[in-house]
């Protein structure tokens, strides 16, 4: 058999398999439809905006699992999640990759963005189709990594992925995920608290300002809350092992929990007339049952010390009792 007669043959099944793969996506619409589970492609574009995704880098020609496959840049309306083809206005093109994927040569690279350990077709969408079609598990690709601030995985579900965006927003806003890239974990289980974290540093970005007398960015402000208020007191908190009697939520959940009552001085701060801004703090901490610190009116008081007072004692631990940083 020559090698057009050999192609023609290959193209000739690849139509019919073009055909069973079509008939299989229609049913998997059907069946996400009545159990209430997205059979889409993930939109890199998407993904990258809701994930804050800028920087990137060239990892080289690699072998990746299909399983892992799970978007594409420009054509995830294409394909289903399966990465079958959806519209008969394809069949031709993939008909061809099965007949050259099925001769002596194969299928040429492909090219993906990675995130995580997710990947985003670049180009080679319907080699990524006919490949799974053939039952291969892997495929050689040309892999871009971008770099995440968040956890993100094959198989999330939308919710996950709004909570993962919800959390890469807070990074961002806040400057952690560039000034502290390799920070202990602040995700909250409840993405709609956030604010309230953000609403912590910009509690200790104005007693800064205050202090210093001069501005403060809300990246430096971030920096300093993030060294010397949350990350000793995860220490605290693991020294005491306190987050074995809550499994089910994180150590920024227990924080934020913790220092919750101190969201009120935000507002006691600003209400204020200046030369009252004291007394109102003063107030505050007395009305919640909280010492105020004895150099609390001293000029040369640290904002980021004050603040881990108030931390030591809302958990009821002194000073004394903290221990140096594990690690990041």
């Amino acid at each position: 058999m020559t090698d057009d007669q050999s192609f023609n043959a290959n193209l000739i099944d690849g139509i019919q398999r073009f055909q069973n793969a079509r008939g299989r996506a229609f049913w998997q619409a059907i069946f996400g439809l009545l159990r209430g589970k997205s059979a889409e492609l993930l939109s890199f574009e998407d993904i990258r905006a809701r994930l804050r995704l800028s920087e990137e880098s060239y990892r080289g020609l690699q072998d990746i699992p299909l399983d892992k496959i799970r978007g594409s840049v420009g054509r995830y309306r294409d394909f289903n999640s399966s990465f079958l083809p959806r519209s008969n206005d394809m069949q031709e093109r993939w008909s061809r990759v099965y007949a050259v994927a099925s001769g002596m040569m194969g299928l040429p690279p492909i090219e993906v963005y990675q995130v995580g350990d997710v990947y985003f077709v670049r180009d080679g969408n319907h080699r990524v189709s006919v490949a799974k079609e053939m039952g291969a598990q892997t495929i050689q690709a040309h892999v871009t990594e971008l770099t995440t601030p968040v956890p993100f995985y094959a198989g999330m579900s939308d919710k996950e992925i709004d909570e993962a965006s919800a959390y890469a927003t807070f990074l961002e806003d806040t400057g952690l995920s560039r000034t502290r890239m390799h920070h202990q974990s602040l995700r909250l289980s409840d993405a709609s608290r956030y604010p309230d974290m953000m609403g912590l540093i910009h509690i200790h970005r104005e007693i800064m300002t205050k202090l210093k007398s001069q501005p403060v960015s809300i990246d430096q402000a971030a920096a300093d809350w993030y060294d010397n208020v949350y990350r000793p007191a995860a220490t605290l908190m693991r020294k005491y092992k306190m987050m074995e009697e809550h499994p089910e939520r994180t150590e920024a959940d227990l924080f934020l929990w913790l220092v919750g009552n101190l969201g009120a001085l935000r507002e006691v701060f600003e209400e204020q007339p200046d030369e009252e801004h004291q007394a109102g703090m003063v107030e505050f901490l007395r009305s919640r049952g909280m010492n105020v610190p004895d150099d609390f009116l001293a000029d040369s008081v640290n904002p980021a010390a004050l603040s881990l007072d108030y931390m030591q004692q809302a958990l009821g631990l002194s000073g004394d009792d903290d221990e140096s940083d594990p690690g990041t």
